[in-house]
């Protein structure tokens, strides 16, 4: 490393510390900390964070550059104690380009996540959907205020509990409470900061009490799964000798695949409770959030809100509760949800490492490099964006805008490209789009009086928490007001 750095020409970056490098220039809201350093150093730039080699990308050609041509150099995922530990070392997110990886990536996109198991399950997403806006009815009708941040939650783990386990974290029992506790602090912990992951003397080291958090997590979430994974075991024995033929939810599917000899990889139970975490983690809180931004979004600019309103009532009527097949007749909700994505991306950062060394722009690339291509930077770039602090979703209808979300357009990538490419974007499309479209028919949002907003606002603050995610950094507390009653089947 040490050759490399003195006899090849690195990105630019500012002059680091010894043992330190640039940790000193970094807040917690890392990708707004690149975004003020790309605006000094470029757009290609180079850090030392503690002992690891770092590249920032913060324009679409390099994202184009750096994801697509050179895919496989930057195929590797980054890794840290947290998510090996937690994941036994056997993740489908974080495992290396391989065969493993090949064939869960198969298995996922064609039966767990196909269009065939995807329509399986639309009653029970439907169901969902209709509990929620029960529950927003109940409280309009009561003119009680709903935290959104926490409910929103419950919905999109109910959503993936129940195609993943056949529990709502929203019943009652051990089960769905662990569910969606121990979500919730992995998706924390995969998110914060950890010194022992960045310098190489303090590696052993637990100077944050991180190591003994997540080491408790552990053991409360494998006996968890091991118990939901061995009553299951009981229930396909009896189901066997019943012939009994209903649809499968992702658990059966990975026993399915453990069981079967021939497979081309055999699945351990460890993969499985690996495979479970990553699902769950992966369709929970981005979708969520994602839907907590676009309301706040709607909330703050109500002329986009009537808009989406006004085409929803022409396109859906009055007479029923909109469905996922309506959401593809409504491109203004989909320009909203573009626009959401653009400034206020699932994963602010698309992070991959070097697997080998490799030049770009006449600039060498170290093996080994994490690479983050900053979205959040890309979105706020008045050269890739017209007014890129402005929440507009006319944007995508100018000049007949093609961008979609799909992973070819650079400038707009909330699910990632290429091979390592969110393997769920059409479920999460789904549900966010039915779910907000919902919301949107249905009430109008009073912003509740809190210290934030203070007596008499209406806007909806909008500043940022650290977290893998980026949430906002308050909870969204709204006051329901019905503007249509559906009818609606909820048992």
């Amino acid at each position: 490393m040490v050759s490399i750095k003195k006899h090849s020409k690195l990105p630019p970056g500012p002059v680091s510390l010894p043992i330190v490098g640039h940790l000193h220039l970094l807040s917690p809201f890392i990708h707004q900390s690149f975004h003020k350093l790309s605006s000094i150093y470029g757009p290609l730039m180079y850090l030392r964070i503690g002992s690891n080699d770092c590249i920032v990308a913060s324009t679409p050609e390099l994202a184009e550059e750096l994801l697509r041509t050179n895919e496989l150099t930057f195929s590797a995922r980054k890794h840290n104690a947290a998510i090996d530990h937690l994941t036994y070392n056997s993740s489908f997110a974080f495992a290396p380009y391989g065969p493993y990886w090949k064939f869960i990536k198969k298995v996922s996109t064609i039966e767990l996540l196909g269009h065939r198991t995807l329509g399986q399950f639309q009653p029970i997403r439907t169901q969902e959907l209709h509990h929620f806006i029960t529950f927003l009815l109940d409280k309009s009708k009561a003119l009680e205020t709903v935290n959104l941040t926490e409910e929103l939650l419950t919905l999109t783990s109910n959503f993936i509990s129940q195609m993943m386990l056949g529990i709502r974290c929203s019943g009652t029992g051990e089960h769905p409470d662990g569910v969606r506790t121990l979500v919730r602090e992995v998706s924390e912990i995969f998110g914060e900061f950890n010194v022992s992951d960045v310098i190489w003397f303090c590696k052993h080291l637990d100077l944050q009490g991180i190591r003994k958090r997540f080491e408790d997590i552990h053991t409360r979430y494998d006996t968890l799964l091991e118990k939901i994974i061995s009553d299951r075991e009981q229930v396909r024995k009896l189901k066997k000798r019943d012939n009994d033929d209903e649809v499968k939810d992702f658990l059966d599917m990975l026993l399915d695949v453990s069981e079967d000899a021939h497979s081309e990889v055999q699945l351990t139970r460890t993969h499985i409770k690996a495979l479970i975490l990553d699902f769950l983690t992966a369709g929970t809180d981005t979708g969520a959030s994602s839907i907590e931004w676009a309301l706040a979004e709607l909330i703050n600019n109500p002329e986009v809100l009537r808009e989406a309103q006004k085409e929803i009532d022409q396109v859906v009527g009055k007479d029923r509760l909109v469905q996922e097949f309506d959401t593809g007749r409504l491109p203004y909700l989909q320009a909203i949800i573009k626009e959401t994505f653009r400034l206020h991306p699932p994963i602010p950062m698309i992070i991959r490492k070097a697997v080998e060394e490799c030049k770009i722009n006449g600039y060498t690339i170290p093996a080994q490099s994490l690479l983050f291509v900053n979205m959040w930077s890309i979105a706020r770039d008045p050269k890739v964006w017209e007014d890129p602090l402005k929440f507009q979703p006319q944007r995508f209808f100018i000049d007949n805008n093609t961008i979609d979300v799909k992973g070819f357009h650079y400038q707009l990538l909330p699910f990632g490209t290429g091979r390592r490419g969110c393997p769920g974007m059409s479920l999460a499309m789904l549900e966010l789009s039915v779910t907000l479209a919902a919301m949107i028919q249905c009430f109008e949002w009073k912003v509740a009086e809190t210290a934030n907003t203070g007596s008499g606002s209406v806007c909806v603050d909008m500043t940022e928490r650290p977290g893998l995610v980026v949430p906002r950094a308050n909870d969204l507390k709204c006051v329901p007001v019905a503007r249509f009653t559906p009818t609606l089947f909820t048992s």
